[in-house]
């Protein structure tokens, strides 16, 4: 592994990074003070750090599918980074491959990482989103509007290029090969500002997309909801995509989150899931490596402890036990049993991401902002009066009508 570059001063880099200290800051959302009480419930980083995690480092890149390039195994999300001195942490503890979004946070993640990568563009490997920062791009979008919100991508980002652009949030298969999002992309690396081109997919069609993808030869990368006991088995999928050279990221690992506030785990349990959960994804030598957002300096510290390790059995029991206490909390990426039973066509599963963003990753703001987004007439607002059909549609017994109504009560921006 090459020398890590010397550490920013902290100062220093926050004083030029000042047109984003309290842009975005929660209390502009979260205007009723009951709503507060959820702030501390939601770390997604051990509340007691261990001095052994302080300083960690990456100890194993792995090959990104065909691309020539060796990610580090445990990288770099930015969905609620707001502070580019964490992104050049990241860098200097030898994390090379960041992904971002257009959409998330406004920009401001785009905006932040930029800031990041400053005077290091080449030792990152940088993923972006055919997105906006309203939101994702339909696929009957005009080819050069595509290309102009890349081309926003590349301004925020301050670079020239980008590594790698996802065909975002992929659900279907039309808009997996949508004509558009293809045509901008061959123009896009015809003139060197896309290198690649990948998939991002957690919905109900998840096994059709990626093997779509696979078999058309058109995808280098693949990012997919990946975890512990996924729901569907994806073994196969991964099989497939490394035959073929197409980088497998997995992301969505820590199935929900929710082991910060889970009364029936010990606190040593608390400390160790999130290494746990990590060595478990990369327990597989054809993963090409793992995404989680990282907005805190001691998440760069915890997490990258999991880097170059294998799951053992206290790991696996420990994941086990995770996984028999959130079966019916945790809305399984992929699932998607529920849809059709729902009169109001609710995005059941839509919604629920939505919710655990809000409870347990600390995004309160992105989930706000996207449940807004919804028709009035398909939020959960419609669960209210509803005798909730979708329940006996599930085989892992959420209450989802409960935890609908909840999420509604929760995301609603105020009046």
């Amino acid at each position: 592994m090459k020398k890590a570059a010397p550490t920013i001063d902290r100062r220093r880099f926050l004083a030029g990074a000042g047109m984003f200290s309290g842009l975005f800051g929660v209390g502009s959302v979260l205007k009723y003070s009951t709503q507060f009480f959820l702030l501390s419930r939601a770390p997604t980083e051990a509340p007691e750090p261990r001095k052994e995690w302080q300083g960690s480092t990456v100890q194993s890149y792995r090959p990104l599918g065909k691309t020539g390039w060796k990610m580090s195994d445990i990288s770099m999300g930015t969905s609620g980074t707001s502070d580019p001195y964490v992104v050049h942490m990241a860098l200097d503890r030898g994390v090379n491959y960041i992904d971002t979004s257009p959409d998330y946070s406004d920009s401001l993640s785009e905006k932040t990482v930029g800031e990041g990568i400053k005077g290091r563009r080449d030792k990152v490997f940088l993923v972006s989103k055919f997105c906006s920062p309203s939101g994702h791009l339909d696929k009957d979008t005009p080819v050069p509007e595509i290309i102009e919100a890349v081309e926003g991508s590349l301004k925020r980002l301050q670079t020239d290029y980008l590594d790698l652009c996802h065909v975002h949030a992929c659900n279907t298969i039309d808009r997996l090969m949508a004509p558009t999002f293809h045509e901008a992309f061959d123009r896009l690396k015809e003139q060197g500002k896309v290198r690649f081109m990948g998939v991002s997919t957690h919905t109900p069609e998840l096994e059709a997309v990626c093997n779509h993808a696979i078999d058309s030869g058109r995808f280098d990368v693949m990012m997919v909801a990946y975890n512990f006991k996924n729901w569907p088995d994806l073994s196969n999928i991964i099989s497939r995509a490394h035959e073929k050279g197409v980088g497998f990221v997995a992301m969505k690992t820590l199935k929900g989150a929710y082991h910060t506030v889970l009364k029936d785990f010990e606190p040593d349990e608390r400390n160790s899931f999130t290494q746990a959960a990590f060595k478990w994804v990369n327990n597989d030598p054809k993963v090409s490596g793992l995404v989680v957002s990282m907005g805190k300096p001691n998440q760069i510290d915890e997490y990258l402890y999991a880097s170059g390790k294998k799951a053992d059995p206290a790991d696996l029991a420990l994941l086990e036990r995770y996984d028999r206490l959130v079966t019916k909390e945790y809305c399984r990426p992929g699932c998607g049993e529920c849809l059709d039973s729902c009169p109001y066509d609710v995005p059941v599963d839509d919604i629920m991401r939505y919710s655990m963003y809000f409870q347990a990753y600390g995004r309160e703001r992105d989930a706000m902002i996207k449940y807004s987004k919804l028709p009035r007439e398909r939020t959960a607002e419609a669960c209210l009066g509803c005798n909730a059909p979708c329940e006996a549609a599930c085989r892992f017994e959420v209450p989802i009508r409960e935890k609908l109504v909840k999420a509604h009560s929760l995301l609603k921006l105020p009046a």
